[in-house]
């Protein structure tokens, strides 16, 4: 007899508390039972939430979506701000909502307003197939929007929220940043330096039979590397006059990167676009370029565009180091430069993130799915929680379960939508006390 989906579900989120477990108390039990009374009217502003086209240069589309949740933390008693920033820096900006107390730990609650889906995206609808839904941003991330949201309610229907300290911070272009990153983030950092707990809602991860927590991000910058060399008419190639030209060059410097630079765990580093030969133009904003050169001719020019991830700012640095000393030596008659763009930096697998991650884990096993391991920092992206992670701890993943982010296939299981809702009420309910 086959068991329906429904069912499945029920067992997977009715479970009763495993062995060696301690019960939920009084409250928190309430607070569970609240979740499971209102995780229906959740997906419905899920739904709404969705259905507004918030790609990150519809500046009109995003504050739309953060009207629609401002109104939300209005009626909870938060006090929201909408951040405008700079004209020149071309983004919408962001909201934050202000819940002022006293009481247990100062909480910074991280979500985006943004997805990569613009207007002339043909995917721009919410469309629900039984228990798993489609949709632009559903699982990246407006569905942790929306857990962000529903913790905090059922926290106020238990009386859990009076005197908490806890600031919301919604950013509008976390898929593609307005620069400079320290304009555009300022507001962010200054939460995450009052902040004594850090939590950020992009989706979770659930594999190999058991949820994993995420206690580490690594960060996320460029490397442009230019490469010049001489001209000349190709019979003369390799010769002292004329050299080995640019293209010999530019192989030779990423070829020791990888022999020499490559190696250290969490480390990586990728040559996204590369445009070579006689003339050359490339934009690094739009990520292309065009070139031109023929066969008997020396080419004089590379440009090569790249990224880097590392788990820590002194892994960066080794690495930057390292690349400059390769890029430093020249073929004959080349020279060649690198340029580093900062860009989201790494969080780090601190002692207070992984009492945090042993907090939550206790809450996942409360609720009857087990353990929750430290997921391998190889196995996310960057994210807005890295720009604090310098000043508070931190548990990054904190959403639902979903898949196929930044693609027509973007899907959430919304029978997770209530064990994350629970999760995160419970820990806010622990930290707040």
């Amino acid at each position: 007899m086959m068991v329906s989906r429904f069912l499945i579900a029920l067992l997977l989120f009715v479970t009763p508390v495993l062995a060696g477990a301690e019960p939920l108390d009084e409250t928190e039990q309430a607070i569970t039972k609240w979740v499971d009374s209102n995780v229906d009217d959740s997906i419905d502003l899920l739904e709404k939430s969705v259905n507004i086209n918030s790609g990150t240069m519809n500046h009109a589309g995003i504050h739309k979506v953060g009207d629609l949740l401002s109104r939300e933390f209005d009626a909870l008693g938060f006090k929201t701000e909408w951040i405008e920033l700079p004209a020149e820096v071309n983004r919408a900006g962001h909201l934050f909502a202000t819940h002022a107390g006293s009481k247990g730990r100062k909480i910074l609650l991280i979500g985006h307003l943004d997805t990569v889906f613009e207007p002339d995206d043909a995917f721009q609808s919410f469309v629900r197939n039984g228990d798993s839904a489609t949709g632009p941003g559903i699982e990246d991330m407006k569905s942790g929007n929306i857990i962000i949201l529903y913790a905090l309610k059922a926290l106020q229907a238990v009386d859990a929220l009076d005197d908490t300290q806890i600031v919301v911070a919604y950013t509008g272009d976390e898929e593609k940043p307005g620069e400079p990153l320290a304009v555009v983030r300022e507001d962010l950092v200054k939460a995450g330096q009052w902040a004594d707990v850090a939590l950020g809602f992009e989706a979770a991860i659930h594999s190999d039979g058991q949820d994993w927590a995420t206690i580490a991000r690594r960060s996320s910058s460029d490397w442009r590397l230019e490469v010049s060399g001489k001209q000349a008419h190709s019979s003369g190639i390799f010769s002292e006059e004329t050299g080995a030209g640019a293209i010999f060059e530019a192989a030779r410097i990423l070829n020791e990167f990888y022999n020499e630079v490559r190696g250290e765990e969490y480390l990586t580093f990728n040559a996204g676009a590369i445009v070579g030969g006689t003339e050359v133009t490339y934009d690094s904003e739009q990520n292309r370029g065009t070139a031109f050169g023929k066969t008997n001719v020396v080419p004089r020019k590379v440009v090569v565009h790249g990224g880097i991830r590392t788990i820590s700012n002194d892994q960066l640095e080794r690495a930057r180091q390292a690349m400059l000393a390769v890029v430093a030596r020249h073929l004959p008659q080349t020279d060649a430069k690198i340029v580093f763009e900062d860009g989201y930096p790494a969080m780090a697998p601190t002692d207070g993130n992984k009492q945090l991650q042993s907090m939550l884990s206790d809450i996942n096993e409360q609720l009857g799915r087990g353990r929750m391991p430290a997921l391998d920092p190889s196995q996310r992206g960057a994210a807005d929680i890295s720009f604090v992670a310098p000043y508070t701890d931190g548990l990054a993943g904190m959403g639902a379960l979903g898949s196929g982010g930044h693609t027509p296939d973007e899907q959430l299981d919304l029978t997770s939508m209530s064990v994350a809702i629970k999760r995160a009420a419970l820990l806010i309910y622990r930290l707040s006390r």
